[in-house]
């Protein structure tokens, strides 16, 4: 992992937004190498590498390709082949299915929020960075009224982006059932308010927005070295280092995500994967992905320790079929036998909070989550404010599981989640389990193309 100077990966589509395209803290200090220039060359020639399926991941000849990270998950208890083939069997099927459906498909965010640590300068270049908040008429009344899509009246408040559209299917009359409760870990006031405003995830993805300037550099400027420092070595305690690693991780994957869907050409509106970026950005150094595996382990593990909780909560949204849809894949999720036999464990957040200063410390770090969390409210790209709340509300939701609640036995009754934290806790987990399942499929594929190209000397043409 790069040096507190030198934070982790640009996130131009959401928890900050993305830094500028341009060599950011991260390529800037390793700068661009041969073997990144052979890369570039070739994605240029391509636009994109070909795709690999995860059923292709040996070599002709049928051998399994040798894998660059092997053995336990640091700090986790878990390696990285379960990981991965947990993953992709198991974890990633069924949370794909899952936020497809009505209850884990909206989310209820403030999208006009006044940054409390300085005016927001932040410029949005692309307009898919902007989420549009449309006519309550254009949307069917009774929620069980199946959503019909835009009438092309209402199409010009998206300016013809159906993507960017605002879906306000819910009214306050569904989800009975859930309590509304602060979060020790997050600074939003989740309480339905008139500033509050239901988003359809499934319209608004989360993706490269074009958000740039001194707005979106400041953002990770202020979460590495304000709220989240590397420490030295000697100087990380566990649970510092915990939280470092869970914000990077997070930072991985965004710009997973970012690289994922990227607009490789604007003049044609060409939209593909940009793995060049998430070589330079992610791949290149295995500290980050180390950092995202940490993540989504973290976050698996809160999810699995809320199993009796999550199990019984009331996904309740007017439509009979898809609740009992969502109910059942929960219950897959939480209870299934392979995650069960090859990782029952994740995480084992019994080792923090051990020493005589623990209660200290544990107020200490909430307080600078509490300000990430905050943070987010200064990020200058609606679409990027959005998954940024959704994302940090996830881990805060997290962190509450695993570190507000003693024992396994007194879990279920003293724990209350808002169902906008259950909304936000899936979801995050959904991001998480596809950036490993991308940076898994894409990384041997890479690094086979920069062995090949080791030697080339073409000019590098691709915009950093």
């Amino acid at each position: 992992m790069a040096p507190p100077q030198e934070p982790a990966p640009a996130a131009n589509g959401a928890a900050a937004g993305g830094k500028r395209r341009r060599r950011g803290r991260w390529a800037a200090a390793a700068g661009v190498g041969a073997l990144l220039v052979a890369l570039l060359a070739v994605a240029v020639s391509s636009r994109s590498f070909p795709a690999t399926s995860s059923s292709s991941r040996g070599g002709d000849c049928g051998c399994p390709a040798t894998r660059k990270y092997t053995g336990m998950v640091e700090d986790c208890c878990c390696d990285y082949e379960t990981v991965d083939a947990i993953n992709e069997e198991v974890l990633h099927p069924i949370l794909q299915e899952l936020v497809t459906l009505p209850f884990f498909r909206y989310f209820k965010v403030k999208l006009w929020c006044d940054c409390p640590f300085w005016p927001d300068d932040g410029m949005c270049r692309l307009r898919d960075c902007s989420v549009c908040e449309c006519p309550e008429n254009e949307f069917p009344e009774p929620f069980k009224k199946p959503y019909s899509g835009l009438s092309p009246d209402s199409m010009i408040c998206q300016e013809g982006k159906p993507q960017a559209t605002v879906d306000r299917t819910l009214d306050a009359k569904v989800f009975k059932g859930w309590v509304e409760t602060d979060n020790p870990w997050t600074y939003d006031d989740e309480t339905d308010n008139a500033e509050m405003t239901y988003v359809n995830l499934q319209l608004n993805p989360e993706r490269y927005t074009g958000y740039t300037g001194d707005s979106a550099r400041r953002i990770w400027d202020s979460i590495y070295k304000e709220n989240c420092p590397k420490y030295p070595s000697e100087e990380m305690c566990q649970e510092k280092k915990a939280l470092y690693k869970l914000i990077s991780g997070l930072h991985s994957s965004i710009s997973v995500h970012i690289a994922y869907d990227y607009l490789l050409d604007e003049s044609a509106n060409l939209w593909g994967h940009n793995l060049p970026l998430l070589y330079d950005r992610v791949l290149k150094y295995p500290e980050r992905v180390q950092n995202l595996y940490f993540t989504y382990l973290f976050v698996l593990r809160a999810v699995t320790k809320a199993a009796d909780y999550l199990e019984q909560a009331e996904y309740n949204t007017g439509n009979p079929e898809e609740d009992l849809k969502t109910q059942s894949l929960v219950k897959q999720l939480l209870y299934n036998p392979k995650l069960r036999s090859a990782c029952p464990l994740p995480f084992d957040e019994a080792k923090l909070w051990q020493g005589e200063n623990g209660p200290e410390l544990k107020q200490e770090i909430q307080k600078q989550f509490r300000n990430i969390s905050a943070i987010m409210d200064c990020v200058g790209c609606e679409k990027c404010r959005l998954w940024g709340k959704l994302q940090v509300l996830g881990l805060g939701t997290a962190l509450k599981i695993l570190f507000s609640v003693d024992g396994e036995n007194h879990l279920n009754q003293s724990l209350q989640l808002q169902r906008n934290e259950v909304i936000a806790l899936v979801n995050l987990l959904n991001r998480l389990s596809e950036s490993v399942n991308f940076v898994h499929e894409k990384g041997p594929s890479i690094e086979e193309v920069i062995k090949q190209q080791s030697s080339s000397t073409v000019k590098p043409v691709f915009p950093i």
